[in-house]
């Protein structure tokens, strides 16, 4: 499952399907100020936000093979539990955004990769990392620490320039962010929406305070999840922590029809068909999409500037 941001996906911005090569890829890259608190780790056994670390960059002595009482899933990957918690939260899936700390290891003991030595955790959605990664952390919970043996043909596959072989790695989950949930009418639109003649179809779920709808050429600021009729999530500024803003003559048909029905406050459910979303294009989200939104705000119009005083007196 991908996670596509709509912005991108509407033409706003650009979108890789890439996944990123290592979990510190998947961040973004250090600042001076996080170079610098590198250089300065505290010896405490935290890094720079105090959080207590579980591992370290040292060599295990089981990096070179799996051991005898290693557990192995249906796909190859091996992982043996280094600290339990059994209070803690899971995955629910693919599309979570976990934050952790790791260390990694070629099977002759190089270490090619530690949020360790960074001094800081790294945060990343499981659909953008190696599948064993994906896999591996989904047998996880918070406050845990495992030991992978990823298999080659789940890591990077002999890509050059990249670990060759088996790698190893000790992960310690510090935080999970899951998806909202599916909607239960997520497959069809219910009997009790509305339907346009476009052939859109909406609930309102919450009525908000505003009065004012925004038109096909504003500017708004929405926070929104979006799904396929499987109930796979595929979007979602609530996961990214943060609202999206857009005009809505660069969106899909779908989303500036729908959006223009809901005012300010307003929560809305937004079936809508194909032909007003992607048209099956390649590489974006197949047949009708389901979209829960939230309407937080419509930009005011700009408005024009008055003539300097020189060209008003050109034009007289």
């Amino acid at each position: 499952m991908r996670v596509l941001s709509i912005l991108a996906l509407l033409g706003l911005a650009a979108c890789s399907n890439n996944k990123a090569d290592t979990p510190a890829e998947a961040d973004k890259a250090n600042t001076p100020a996080e170079e610098a608190a590198k250089a300065d780790a505290p010896a405490d056994g935290t890094d720079a936000d105090g959080v207590k670390l579980e591992i370290s960059t040292e060599t295990p002595t089981d990096v070179a093979e799996v051991p005898a009482d290693a557990q192995k899933t249906e796909s190859g990957l091996a992982y043996k539990v280094i600290k339990a918690n059994e209070g803690g939260e899971s995955p629910s899936g693919a599309s979570s955004v976990v934050t952790v700390h790791y260390s990694g290891w070629t099977t002759d003991g190089n270490n090619f990769d530690s949020s360790v030595s960074r001094n800081k955790a790294t945060q990343f959605p499981l659909n953008r990392v190696i599948a064993g990664w994906t896999e591996g952390l989904q047998l996880m919970k918070t406050g845990e620490v495992y030991r992978l043996w990823i298999p080659e043909e789940l890591a990077y596959k002999g890509r050059p320039g990249k670990p060759a072989g088996m790698l190893v790695f000790d992960v310690q989950l510090l935080e999970v962010s899951n998806p909202p949930a599916a909607p239960a009418d997520v497959a069809a639109a219910p009997a009790d929406a509305s339907k346009t003649e476009s052939g859109l179809a909406y609930k309102i779920l919450e009525k908000g305070e505003g009065t004012e709808n925004p038109s096909a050429t504003s500017k708004v600021t929405v926070h929104y999840t979006g799904w396929t009729t499987d109930g796979e999530m595929f979007d979602s500024s609530v996961m990214r922590g943060k609202p999206a803003t857009f005009p809505l003559d660069r969106v899909i048909p779908g989303w500036t029809e729908g959006l223009q029905l809901m005012q300010v406050g307003d929560k809305a459910r937004l079936w809508i068909p194909e032909e007003m979303a992607y048209k099956g294009r390649p590489g974006a989200p197949q047949g009708m999409l389901v979209f829960d939104v939230e309407l937080l705000e419509i930009a005011a119009p700009a408005t024009a500037q008055a003539p300097k005083a020189e060209e008003a007196a050109t034009k007289e």
